[in-house]
């Protein structure tokens, strides 16, 4: 089953931007990589939009292009030509349009050096963000229960975010609501707490649907290495989880137990 040049081109996409994603993509079958790469080149796409510009207004009309893709498919009229939005448009739904445009506003908030105004706040983008792709993913996929996909994206959420912190801070926003080891160490054991219910009910997640979540089992010694020693979230020095993953990729792909 080959893949034409839009998905190839998605595919690239999520390599460079990804690897993480990319690599879990990689290990689901062909089938369910048709549906993956457009949606992970998507996240790359909106994710890296606020970034690319010191410009909030220029910022602002990226992610609003992204947008108006979003309201295309949602009304069903035609799709703009894009190496990423063609082959996306075909693979979601309306209602997944609406997740996805709930996505991209939530990426707002990278635009501007504002903090998070609490804990709910926090939780939402983590929920918007990593919650709605990994649910829209899963749902196109096969039969799934929502609660426990985004218990899991949400554990994959604050691992990534975690990793993410020298970065952010350096570009001068404010990413955790508590910034001590004590409240490094409670976001990451509540992360951990949430992967785990969520392996739980593994069950609740069809075959079929298990290879949106492949990815999910690389956050684990993220987030352990983060509540066992704070300091190296602001050191910048997690596990980075290509590489601490490689192993156990291959083993959720065979036994689905991610």
């Amino acid at each position: 089953m080959s893949f034409d040049a839009d998905l190839t081109a998605c595919a690239a996409l999520v390599e460079r931007g990804d690897p993480l994603r990319f690599r879990a993509a990689m290990a689901a079958p062909v089938a369910a990589r048709r549906v993956l790469f457009p949606l992970y080149a998507f996240n790359v796409e909106v994710a890296r939009a606020p970034w690319v510009t010191q410009e909030a207004m220029i910022a602002e009309m990226r992610l609003q292009w992204w947008r108006d893709v979003c309201e295309e498919i949602i009304k069903g009229k035609p799709v703009r030509r894009h190496e990423v939005t063609t082959p996306l448009s075909g693979v979601i739904t309306a209602q997944d349009a609406q997740l996805l445009d709930e996505l991209i506003a939530a990426r707002r908030w990278d635009i501007y050096k504002d903090a998070f105004e609490d804990a709910a706040h926090f939780e939402r983008y983590m929920d918007q963000t990593s919650g709605h792709l990994t649910w829209v993913a899963a749902r196109t996929l096969g039969t799934a229960d929502e609660g426990v996909v985004r218990d899991a994206a949400y554990a994959a959420g604050v691992a990534a975010w975690l990793r993410a912190i020298p970065q952010l801070e350096q570009a001068g926003r404010v990413p955790l609501l508590d910034g001590t080891p004590e409240g490094v160490k409670s976001l990451a054991e509540g992360a951990l707490a949430r992967l785990a219910k969520a392996r739980q009910h593994r069950k609740k997640v069809s075959k079929a649907a298990r290879a949106a979540l492949l990815h999910v089992g690389a956050a684990q010694p993220v987030l352990e290495a983060a509540a066992g020693g704070p300091a190296l979230v602001a050191e910048g020095v997690l596990p980075l989880p290509e590489s601490a993953d490689r192993m156990g990729l291959g083993y959720r792909a065979l036994t689905g137990r991610w």
